[in-house]
């Protein structure tokens, strides 16, 4: 089975819904605002790729004042990204398994790494390496997000330099991750990033807590496939289900909740009042 950074991302959250997800494939289409945002995404993305191969983007950056402005931003918020000193090698190299004396520049750099009966699949937005370190680079077309560790947590800034250490010889403390969020909060637009270092002890944790996550997977798939139980809920009590698509279907709904608690008070007052006649 094939797993992405949003599927660990779900999985590790509530796994019912990963099973309605993707093994039932139940989820609802995306709304006309979330399609927007995804289509502005995709044309960011495209843009910056196209830059990177040195392909022509004045006709897309003129149909769209937004990713002009963002692009703009971006460029005079990290001018050493776009301006690299170092002669580039051959686009077509592979970066990580062998560090050269020039650096290396690729966009939408895919790698796959199989673990545990797995495959993992990492697509870098941009990657930046030589021969004694490795920049992973994401971008992100929305704010940057208010807390740091929500950030530092999610499986895509863990899975991607674990990926990239297990499927190359760069060290996990010369491997990096950072995302820019171009999209600003303020006026005007201001592009701000997060960076993350990598080390020794959090590929570690990431290896553990994949083998745990993936463990649990494997044995959840196998009973699902016998038709012996579901995946596993979430716990109530952490609050995932409000609002959540199958809320209904999973006999999470808040008001299915508070109807059922209410008839088992009834319930209860009944037995009391019989037995205390």
């Amino acid at each position: 089975m094939r797993l992405s950074q949003s599927q660990l991302n779900l999985l590790e959250t509530c796994p019912r819904k990963f099973q309605h997800t993707y093994l039932e494939q139940l989820g609802a289409p995306a709304t006309p605002e979330q399609q927007e945002k995804l289509a502005w995404g995709s044309r960011f993305h495209q843009v910056m790729q196209q830059r990177e191969l040195g392909l022509p983007v004045k006709s897309l950056v003129l149909q769209y004042p937004q990713i002009r402005e963002w692009v703009t931003a971006l460029d005079k918020a990290a001018p050493e990204i776009f301006s690299p000193a170092a002669e580039t090698a051959d686009p077509a190299a592979d970066p990580a398994a062998a560090p050269t004396d020039k650096s290396f520049r690729q966009a939408e750099h895919w790698r796959t790494l199989h673990f545990q009966d797995y495959t993992f699949a990492a697509v870098y937005d941009l990657l930046i390496a030589d021969e004694t370190s490795a920049a992973i680079l994401d971008w992100k077309t929305y704010p940057r997000p208010q807390s740091r560790k929500w950030v530092a947590q999610n499986w895509q800034t863990r899975l991607y330099p674990f990926v990239l250490t297990e499927t190359s010889n760069y060290l996990p403390e010369t491997i990096s991750m950072t995302y820019w969020f171009v999209e600003s909060k303020g006026e005007p637009n201001e592009p701000e990033s997060l960076m993350f270092a990598y080390d020794e002890g959090q590929h570690q944790k990431t290896k553990e807590d994949l083998t745990r996550l993936l463990s649990g997977l494997t044995d959840w798939l196998d009973r699902y496939q016998k038709d012996i139980e579901p995946f596993p809920q979430v716990s109530l009590a952490a609050g995932k289900c409000t609002g959540c698509q199958f809320a209904i279907r999973c006999q999470r709904d808040r008001s299915l909740i508070e109807s059922t608690a209410h008839a088992e008070q009834l319930s209860d007052l009944a037995t009391i009042e019989e037995v205390i006649v």
